[in-house]
């Protein structure tokens, strides 16, 4: 009798593994990292953060937020560490996901800014003057408005070029929004809006150059684009390679996980 039990209990618990899966992963915040599968955006700040701080992590790291999230989803990976926004935009498509917000992250907020060739004081200039005329006419503001709207209808602002002949390169990764991301044939986001101010005031035609978020410095540096414009974080390694304007906003990164 007491083997029939034992057999039975084996059995049971095996069926609990094949019958209803594997007991599910409790993440509540940055303490329970260690040991999982985690999903990043290539080149982010993000991906930085959990190679350096987390322990026996089994790292997955794509193209865009999006590309993560899907493999949360189907159950590839247990979370995705994304700056806020994108993060937001991906749960509001995708019911059973939710974002975790971490006390560490909050406290550590990351500056956006955009950045040129070292050396390239001209377009430093223009861009760093753009930035202070927006915020001071209130541009800047009917651009949070307009990609980050409390009520989550974003509306594009429409934008007329200037009759120029020459052209400035704005590279940037359209997966990341509502900073950059495809809308319908267009570009668009708060970076591509505030590109294009910055085309205005150099007098110039704006050309968005779309490509990895990994490969924009490389991309900056070989002179294919003119600036970057990419939800960029300032660090300590990215200011070895470019020269930064000053920071537009300053955001967070954030967890998200399957209800």
């Amino acid at each position: 009798m007491k083997k029939f039990l034992t057999m039975f209990m084996v059995l049971l618990l095996a069926c609990s593994f094949t019958c209803f899966g594997k007991t599910k992963v409790q993440i509540t915040g940055i303490q329970d990292l260690d040991g999982k599968k985690i999903g990043v955006q290539s080149g982010t700040t993000g991906e930085a953060w959990v190679q350096k701080n987390v322990n026996k992590v089994k790292l997955s790291s794509f193209k865009a937020g999006i590309d993560a999230a899907l493999d949360l989803k189907i159950g590839a990976i247990d979370c995705v560490v994304l700056d806020e926004l994108p993060a937001t935009s991906v749960v509001k498509k995708n019911a059973d996901l939710q974002i975790i917000r971490d006390p560490f992250f909050a406290a550590n907020k990351e500056e956006y800014a955009i950045a040129v060739k070292k050396g390239n004081q001209e377009i430093l200039d223009i861009i760093n003057a753009t930035i202070k005329e927006t915020k001071e006419n209130g541009v800047y503001e009917s651009l949070i408005e307009a990609f980050m709207p409390i009520d989550g209808k974003i509306v594009v602002p429409t934008y007329k070029a200037p009759e120029a002949s020459e052209t400035i390169k704005l590279g940037t990764s359209a997966a990341f929004p509502p900073f950059e991301y495809v809308d319908g044939k267009n570009y668009a986001g708060f970076d591509i809006a505030m590109g294009e101010y910055i085309a205005t005031k150099a007098g110039k035609k704006l050309e968005v150059v779309n490509m990895s978020f990994d490969s924009l410095i490389p991309a900056l540096q070989a002179g294919t684009i003119d600036f970057i414009a990419a939800g960029m974080s300032v660090t300590e390694e990215r200011k070895k390679n470019v020269d930064f304007s000053v920071p537009y906003y300053a955001s967070e990164q954030v967890i998200i996980i399957k209800k």
